[in-house]
């Protein structure tokens, strides 16, 4: 049977890794877990169809799609705004992945906190709830009122998830910024909005009091054969944190994004296996790396 990687998800608030076809695998904290890549990272389709033509796509890719599929997922995005009717009420939220870090957007109400799960936001606040349209404009009001973004590169977001300050911190930053978005003038008349509450996801993530650790570097890119194996401490978004073995300080705590295993047949590795990938530093935040919006 072939398993070939579909992402990581977060149903229940725990992440799983997802297979091609809906099998899914839990990942524990704590536990040794190692894959081994397979032939070549295939294209997963769009809208839950497969690829036609099941075309090869780059290592590097955070989306693992074709150009004909990735403009027909792209085609039918709420993110992109191409399905402007769509009838589920939609909350606006504040998203914070570190001091001073913060982002606001929108998700289905019907989801709850899974889109910040997946984002890797280590905290979060409802501001507001109503239609699609209503949310997304007042989206665009605060990004352009209070100078918030839509966007934070997932670089940005490890390099400070390293060290994080305490809840305390983290619910007064959201406190604040949720006050001054919600005495706004502008506010869509659809949209109601939302009593204070921030949530924090550190317990889901598996991070510590002051964060998930200095890593020494990031996985971002598999090749055939390429092999990674280590014990797995915390996950946050795509991310996947592993504490791995390496002689003459080869070793130490790991990111491995898997965005880049999407697409890939993965079969098992024992911890001996260690990392035969290529390992970068967690450095600037890369041009263009942005949000895209059974073997473990």
């Amino acid at each position: 049977m072939e398993w070939r990687c579909a992402g990581l998800g977060w149903p229940g608030g725990e992440p799983v890794l997802r297979w091609e076809g809906g099998r899914t695998s839990a990942l524990a904290y704590g536990r040794t877990i190692g894959f081994r890549a397979v032939g070549e990272r295939r294209c997963v389709g769009a809208r839950g169809n497969p690829c036609p033509l099941r075309a090869v796509v780059p290592a590097r890719a955070a989306q693992a799609r074709c150009p004909e599929c990735a403009r027909l997922d792209r085609a039918f995005s709420v993110a992109a705004d191409g399905v402007p009717d769509d009838p589920r009420t939609y909350r606006v939220y504040l998203a914070w992945f570190g001091s001073g870090l913060l982002k606001v957007g929108i998700t289905a109400e019907e989801r709850g906190a899974v889109r910040l799960l997946e984002q890797g936001a280590v905290a979060f606040c409802w501001l507001g709830r109503g239609p699609l349209m209503a949310a997304r404009r007042t989206e665009e009001l605060l990004r352009a009122a209070l100078g918030v973004p839509d966007r934070v590169p997932y670089a940005r977001k490890r390099a400070v998830r390293g060290a994080l300050p305490g809840w305390a911190e983290r619910a007064a930053e959201l406190e604040e910024l949720y006050r001054r978005a919600v005495v706004l003038e502008g506010w869509a008349e659809a949209l109601e909005r939302v009593a204070f509450e921030a949530v924090d996801h550190a317990a889901e993530f598996g991070l510590g009091p002051g964060g998930a650790g200095a890593a020494r570097g990031v996985v971002r890119e598999v090749a055939d054969g390429g092999a990674v194996a280590g014990r797995l401490v915390a996950a946050a978004g795509p991310d996947l944190y592993l504490e791995v073995a390496g002689e003459d300080g080869g070793g130490g705590l790991l990111v491995v994004d898997t965005r880049v295993l999407v697409g890939w047949e993965l079969v098992g590795a024992d911890a001996e296996a260690g990392v035969t990938v290529p390992v970068e530093g967690l450095g600037p935040v890369a041009r263009g790396e942005g949000e895209q919006d059974g073997l473990f």
